[in-house]
């Protein structure tokens, strides 16, 4: 995919649907088993697998002019013919096996090449602790879940936060109908939380010690309602980034989740320097939204680590854009988890940078980088790994790179961030595959 530079961008875009609440409405909603509509529903590749893997046990997901409808089982939910694919979503595996544990089916998990390398132990093991069987080699997929009945009054407590360990532990208690108690030691996104209450469940939530405990309490019934997915933050910050760099500019972007556990990537650039407005603020079934207009700032290294890490785990590709475009060094630590996503996100970044000829240093946690992308002519070629979030991040970067920037293997754009490509060029870039 071929990235010209282009001088400004300017005008309004929409924020896409957020894929991680989009996955978590198909699953909620398909437990609620009522007549329910999605608007707002991000149609990438992620969300699309999860809700073909809900069909493939019996759910009744359609997807009408746009909307997801979801529709009464006439059946209970039951074992797949054959193995399930989630394709490239660790979200959908890692959530659905919370929820084939909780439901007592028999499943085997799989996806594509690079799902079969990213890791699922970590949910793996707190499952099996609650009483399901789910056998796993070396830690990988496939993942074969044996029906099993889950213990009551289950409590885990996370060794490292993750919203997916926790998300697939409090869907296992809600699809057995079974309290279940997760503490994480730093507070991560919780828009499973949100959902549930949203729909009528008990969860209570408290912080302690820097993290939080999160206890499901069976009791109350789902309560049918519609529901609307906010915009992605994650997507956003590709056009936050975007805009900050870029000479000249001034963009817009609408309806976004402005959630506190997914927008600590605002603070970090204001602190680095950025020019960035928030207006319109609204709550959307329990989400926080609103809309962000962000000018052309120059941004300054700060030192990034701790428990805002997980907060702004998925930004951190396009996070290292901005800091090779600031003055002075940024450092981000804390971050191993980046070594076990779609790629290792670290290397990744790092062989990235090293192609813009920018000064970086690699940790096992995290990169320190030093700003200042030199000026060239020449059209400068990345690897993106097969990994969505490093190829939008350093197709962005074409915006300080004279030559324009070729960045392989983008095919997995589509996965979060179909109309990527469509927006940044509405907005000046010139996107071209």
């Amino acid at each position: 995919m071929l990235a010209k530079n282009t001088s400004s961008l300017n005008g309004q875009a929409l924020c896409p649907g957020d894929k991680s609440i989009s996955q978590r409405s198909v699953i909620i909603g398909s437990l609620i088993n009522k007549e329910i509509t999605i608007s707002g529903f991000l149609h990438g590749d992620d969300p699309i697998s999860t809700l073909n893997a809900l069909n493939a046990i019996g759910a009744n997901i359609s997807i009408e002019d746009g909307d997801v409808k979801l529709s009464n089982r006439e059946i209970p939910f039951k074992n797949p013919l054959a193995p399930i694919s989630l394709d490239n979503s660790g979200t959908g595996m890692r959530l659905m096996m919370g929820l084939i544990s909780g439901l007592g089916l028999e499943a085997e998990l799989i996806g594509d090449n690079s799902l079969m390398k990213r890791p699922m132990k970590r949910v793996s093991i707190p499952l099996n602790e609650m009483g399901a069987d789910i056998k796993i080699i070396d830690g990988l997929p496939p993942v074969h879940i044996i029906a099993k009945t889950l213990n009551d009054n289950f409590v885990y407590e996370m060794p490292i936060a993750s919203a997916q360990v926790k998300s697939a532990i409090i869907l296992a208690g809600v699809a057995s109908n079974k309290k279940v108690s997760v503490f994480e030691p730093a507070i991560t996104r919780d828009h499973t939380e949100i959902m549930l209450e949203y729909f009528g469940l008990n969860i209570e939530s408290k912080e302690i010690n820097g993290g939080k405990q999160i206890t499901f309490i069976p009791g109350n019934s789902f309560q049918q309602k519609n529901y609307d997915v906010v915009g992605d933050f994650s997507s956003a910050s590709f056009l936050i980034v975007a805009g900050l760099i870029a000479k000249n500019s001034t963009i817009t972007i609408k309806n976004v989740g402005l959630n506190p556990t997914r927008c600590g990537l605002i603070s970090i650039l204001k602190e680095m320097g950025a020019n960035i407005e928030v207006s319109n603020k609204i709550f959307k079934c329990g989400e926080k939204a609103g809309d962000l207009t962000v000018k052309s700032s120059q941004l300054k290294g700060i030192n990034i680590g701790g428990d805002i890490i997980p907060n702004i785990i998925d930004e951190i590709p396009i996070l290292s854009i901005a800091a090779a475009c600031a003055e002075g060094i940024t450092k981000i630590s804390d971050a191993k988890e980046l070594r076990v996503k779609e790629s290792d996100r670290l290397e990744a970044i790092g062989e990235g940078l090293n192609a813009l000829n920018v000064k970086y240093s690699l940790y096992d946690d995290g990169i320190s980088i030093t700003g200042g992308i030199p000026e060239t002519d020449d059209l400068i070629e990345i690897d993106s790994f097969g990994d969505h979030r490093i190829a939008m991040s350093f197709l962005i970067s074409s915006l300080k790179i004279g030559g324009g920037v070729c960045v392989k293997d983008c095919k997995n754009i589509y996965t979060s961030y179909p109309n990527f490509i469509q927006t940044m060029n509405d907005l000046g870039m010139e996107i071209s595959e």
